[in-house]
This record gives structure tokens, sequence and C-alpha cells, in this order.
């Protein structure tokens, strides 16, 4: 598999492949992705305007500095980024960074919740 850019609907199907992932409609045209117990992980625009999700705090600033990268509105505050197509990575970068931002949220359930999760 080429390092070529995701397209919108394979970042969000990749989303879907995560354990335990599921999709919801929220706020009048925003795609969620969700762990148990509504815990986001990413969230997409349907318009087409972006993929936002949660980094590491201490690479956040990191990202917001590269080209095509902003912090995410409403979400910045608890280090969420967020990128408009054609996404400003390639495929491997942003399904790595997808998937740390699931493994991010997933660590802080309850350790019950946790079991099958974590990857």
């Amino acid at each position: 598999m080429s390092d070529t850019p995701l397209l919108p609907e394979q970042a969000a199907q990749y989303c879907l492949s995560l354990p335990g992932a599921t999709e919801d409609y929220k706020w009048g045209g925003v795609r969620v992705f969700c762990l148990p117990g509504n815990k986001m992980f990413a969230v997409q625009d349907l318009a087409g305007a972006g993929l936002s999700f949660k980094v590491d705090a201490e690479l956040f600033l990191g990202y917001v500095d590269r080209p095509g990268v902003r912090p995410a509105p409403y979400l910045a505050r608890a280090q969420w980024i967020s990128v408009a197509p054609p996404y400003a990575m390639g495929r491997k970068e942003l399904t790595d960074l997808l998937k740390r931002s699931h493994q991010l949220v997933v660590r802080r359930l309850p350790k019950r919740q946790q079991a099958g999760l974590l990857l």
C-alpha cells in the first residue's frame, strides 16, 4: 500500500475498524467515532471540512505548527488537532495517529471497559 493520503471515507472506515469503535451523528452534520461510554476519539465533518482527533499532549504543539494541521475547534484544550482533506499527512502517519487517539481514549476508560480494546 502506498503512502498516498487517505480519502475522508477511508479515514472513517479505518476509525470504525478499531476495536469497540462505533459511530454517531451529532451537532447537525458531524460524524463522531466513539468508544463505550460515548468517549470520542475522532470527529469528521460531513461537509468535508476536516477530521479531528486526540494526540499526545507533548506532541500537540509540534503538530499544529505543521502546514495543513490546526488546533481542533472546541477540543484543542484537550490536545485535539484537525486536518482538512486532502490530509496533510500520508496514509501510514494518519492511521497511526488515529490508532493512537483511540488508544489514548481507551486508557482513560475504567479498567473493566478496557478489556479487548487495547492494541
